[in-house]
């Protein structure tokens, strides 16, 4: 029975420890860690260690700092993509129906632009599921969005802003060409892209004026319910 209720201390003691760590608005160091909880550094220690064998835990540099770790930040990712697409739904259906063209929310992944889900065009031509796959950022629209937005630069990043959308003519690949839109988080910073994309044959450019005000509209209308939702 002790050693079930030693156990069960140290199971509490560990879940008290990342508790801290998640919820600290800086990255604590074992020290800190140690003075917060009244353990002794050594016990904290260990219990660190094994939160960071289990992928609970990271070292942050050279100093140790303690930040979420990789499992962690894997679910919150899992989760607040899905919650992404859920919002986006509505507004990927009316991008459909509108533009008879393919419609795909995307967000900035660490190797290029990550495109979560998409409603496919009405035409036979044209018809590709980027659905998981990751495309450069400056040669895609969405991805020049992240990039105009989101503090970096593209050649035309002043225009981008300017106008509030990015397009990609045969840039991607010849004869595909498309446009997109930013999404903004609550905080103001762009955190997802909704795209028109198409044969080069029929997004136009006459044809990309003609749909990015609604685009616009329909990215604006999702920047306000992830507000929301938040």
């Amino acid at each position: 029975m002790a050693t079930e209720a030693s156990g069960t201390q140290a199971i509490d003691r560990a879940a008290q420890l990342l508790v801290r760590v998640v919820e600290s608005p800086q990255p604590p160091s074992i020290s800190e860690l140690s003075a917060r909880s009244g353990l002794p550094k050594s016990t904290t220690s260990r219990l660190v260690g094994a939160l960071e064998r289990q992928g609970l835990v990271q070292r942050l540099g050279d100093r140790g700092r303690l930040r979420p770790g990789p499992v962690l930040l894997r679910y919150a990712s899992r989760d607040a993509s899905q919650a992404l697409v859920e919002l986006a739904q509505p507004s990927l259906r009316r991008l459909a129906d509108a533009s008879g063209e393919t419609i795909n929310l995307a967000i900035p992944g660490p190797e290029g632009v990550e495109h979560l889900a998409q409603e496919d065009t009405a035409h036979f031509v044209g018809v590709t599921d980027w659905v998981g796959r990751s495309v450069p950022f400056a040669r895609a629209a969405n991805g020049k969005c992240f990039l105009a937005f989101g503090g970096g630069e593209v050649e035309e990043s002043e225009l981008i802003r300017r106008r509030g959308y990015a397009t990609s003519i045969d840039e991607l690949e010849v004869g595909l060409s498309a446009l997109a839109a930013p999404v903004l988080g609550a905080d103001g910073v762009v955190v997802a892209a909704l795209s028109i994309s198409g044969p080069t044959s029929r997004l136009t450019l006459e044809r990309i004026e003609q749909l990015a005000p609604l685009l616009s509209r329909e990215a604006a209308s999702l920047s306000q319910r992830l507000r929301g939702a938040a």
